[in-house]
């Protein structure tokens, strides 16, 4: 099977050859092919290449229209970046520090000809051209209610979100859900399948429940509302998504879900039924420091716990400090146990 059909039979509930395996190698793309992260970050030629090398090398069931998620802060005037080589850009400065910045803030009405965006959408084009129908294509995208964290910092927001005052809070909000919205209107048109919704401000690890499901989720409704549904992934990145996944599914309807590695997988498919697609994330930054054998176990105690509906292996952001043989250990262990467990 290709590893469209692998995730689209999975995602039906159809037999399928094994469970899907993602594996979400981004900074690597610029170590393969000879670059430092910054120049590697500048073309999305190079980020194209480097997504189709690896998915060849590795045999894994996905690649990634990603650069780096601080390129979301430069679309509303970021104008300083930081870049590491030894992991991902970061932003360099604040784009809001005051009130009034608030209300300057303009979103892009046409992101296609963003130039802070062009080189993006090319790497997406290229990937569509290339595997477009065969090889998922993964995009990423910040919640509005978790974009403000890197526009003004984590602690500003906070205090914006939890104190107020409300206007100004909401007239943030609206401005970041417009952007969201054009991002995935223009994902979507340059060939994107799969759109990871990132949102940790609805994990009862960031917030209350009582303000997930108040403001947290009702954000989140409107910034996925006017396109839909299709190939949403809902991800709370490292934050626990037991307890709120249900009513998440409730307010927005979304119907995938890319858990956290502290999530209790029996519990959160307890929480949601059987029949939305549930994600296994392995914690990867172990991998920096886990021997073969734990690697194995691991693995295999991952996929064991994948059951009672549709399912996929996965990775979170692998560092660049994790070890190749490593990657390899892993990735052979989750085709072994993908291929018993669909036996």
């Amino acid at each position: 099977m290709t590893p469209m059909e692998r995730l689209s039979a999975v995602a039906t509930g159809k037999p399928v050859d094994r469970l899907p395996v993602f594996c979400n190698l981004l900074d690597q793309g610029a170590r393969a092919l000879g670059m430092g992260i910054e120049e590697y970050y500048r073309s999305g030629a190079s980020v194209a290449e480097a997504q189709l090398r690896m998915q060849r090398r590795w045999g894994h069931d996905n690649v990634w229209a990603l650069f780096y998620v601080g390129k979301e802060a430069e679309l509303l005037g970021c104008r300083k970046m930081v870049f590491a080589e030894d992991g991902p850009p970061n932003v360099g400065e604040w784009v809001i520090r005051t009130p009034e910045d608030i209300h300057r803030l303009q979103v892009p009405t046409d992101l296609a000809d963003h130039p802070a965006f062009a080189e993006t959408l090319r790497c997406a084009r290229l990937l569509r051209a290339e595997v477009g129908g065969k090889v998922p294509i993964c995009v990423y995208v910040t919640s509005s209610v978790t974009l403000p964290a890197i526009l003004m910092g984590m602690e500003a927001w906070l205090g914006l979100l939890l104190t107020g005052p409300a206007e100004l809070r909401d007239e943030l909000l609206a401005k970041c859900s417009a952007l969201v919205q054009a991002e995935i209107a223009a994902y979507r048109a340059a060939g994107a399948d799969i759109i990871l919704y990132s949102i940790p401000f609805a994990s009862p690890d960031f917030l209350p429940e009582r303000l997930c499901r108040s403001l947290a989720l009702p954000w989140a409704a409107r910034d996925l509302a006017p396109g839909g549904l299709a190939g949403i992934v809902y991800y709370v990145g490292t934050a626990r998504m037991e307890g709120m996944a249900a009513e998440a599914r409730r307010q927005i309807g979304v119907e995938a879900f890319y858990p956290s590695p502290r999530d209790d997988l029996r519990r959160l498919r307890a929480e949601l039924g059987p029949s939305p697609l549930v994600a296994g994330v392995l914690n990867d930054i172990e991998l920096v420091r886990w021997e073969p054998d734990r690697i194995r176990a691991e693995v295999k105690a991952l996929v064991d716990a994948l059951d009672g509906g549709p399912a996929l292996f996965g990775t979170m952001l692998m560092p660049l400090a994790v070890p190749e043989r490593s990657i390899a250990v892993m990735l052979e262990a989750a085709y072994a146990c993908a291929r018993r467990e669909r036996a």
